[in-house]
């Protein structure tokens, strides 16, 4: 039996398998990929110790810092979580595949994935113009016109990062207003770089190798438009990866998992949660990788309790 099964393959789960294996923590790994999020970015300039880093390095170093461990820790990467039972001795079964194992603790950083837009052209320019984390791209975007898609808190705050960097900012709204922070709206509302285009939704990703512009489609009268951009920032909300747990642990109206953020515990004992998978309301590497070492600091805590 292990003492704690970690789920999640991003910097959040990678922070806590490292502490993990330097409490000596009897603990198993899983990950479809190690990278989450963040593998796909060109660039992250805001990652703790690294001035520039590209998502595909930053999984290398990551995976490489796990497998530094040692016999201290199981790896099982390439290996999908499926579904986590909780027995009737206060212990949880995780089964992946045909093969099941059980577990004292559950530490889950299965993240998140961008909620999508599906039209033809996004996903493949996905890293060449199609973006989702505007704190994280938007300095590439420099004295380039832009698009962001959603009138929410995540599409208005977009644009006030964008709008220290890029020329000209397309918001394209479904709704005939916007839905976020009344103060950001004025502040957006009242800038010349900003064009709002409303009752709007993508309905084509236009480019060539690079994304070179967009098709937009009126919802009321069905016309459609073109306008040309270099970026395109889909900011239409994330969908946690949480319904391996979601039987076992108590969700919010979005389905993240809630925690408590004083030490990361979910309404399951022995179950903590950390990273886009929770109720937190930053979705940021550095805030994830924290969060978790809490995660797992609280774990060992509860190991010792439960002995």
């Amino acid at each position: 039996m292990y003492e704690t099964i970690i789920i999640g393959g991003g910097p959040a789960a990678v922070a806590a398998g490292v502490y993990a294996a330097r409490k000596q923590i009897k603990t198993a790994f899983f990950a479809t990929q190690i990278g989450g999020q963040s593998v796909v970015s060109d660039g992250i300039e805001n990652w703790i110790g690294e001035s520039m880093i590209s998502g595909p390095d930053l999984a290398i170093k990551l995976k490489k810092h796990l497998e530094a461990q040692g016999e201290n820790i199981d790896l099982f990467i390439g290996k999908n979580v499926d579904r986590v039972e909780k027995k009737e001795d206060e212990t949880f079964m995780v089964f992946s595949g045909e093969d099941a194992y059980q577990t004292k603790t559950i530490i889950v950083c299965s993240g998140g994935r961008h909620r999508r837009l599906g039209v033809p052209g996004e996903a493949e320019f996905e890293g060449k113009g199609v973006a989702f984390c505007a704190t994280c791209d938007a300095p590439f975007f420099k004295d380039k016109d832009v698009a962001v898609v959603g009138g929410g808190n995540s599409g208005l705050e977009a644009i006030v990062d964008l709008m220290a960097y890029a020329k000209k900012i397309y918001l394209i709204a479904r709704r005939d207003e916007l839905r976020g922070d009344s103060v950001t709206q004025k502040k957006i509302k009242a800038s010349d770089q900003v064009e709002i285009i409303y009752n709007s939704e993508v309905s084509k990703v236009i480019g060539n190798v690079m994304v070179e512009g967009l098709e937009y489609t009126n919802v009321k009268s069905g016309e459609k438009n073109e306008i040309s951009v270099q970026g395109i920032f889909v900011e239409i909300g994330s969908v946690p990866n949480s319904e391996i747990v979601s039987d076992i642990v108590e969700t919010d109206e979005w389905n993240n998992i809630i925690v408590n953020f004083a030490d990361q515990t979910t309404s399951c004992p022995g179950v903590f949660a950390a990273g886009d998978v929770t109720n937190s309301p930053y979705r940021q590497n550095n805030i994830a990788a924290g969060d978790a070492i809490k995660a797992l600091l609280s774990t060992h805590e509860y190991l010792k309790k439960n002995s």
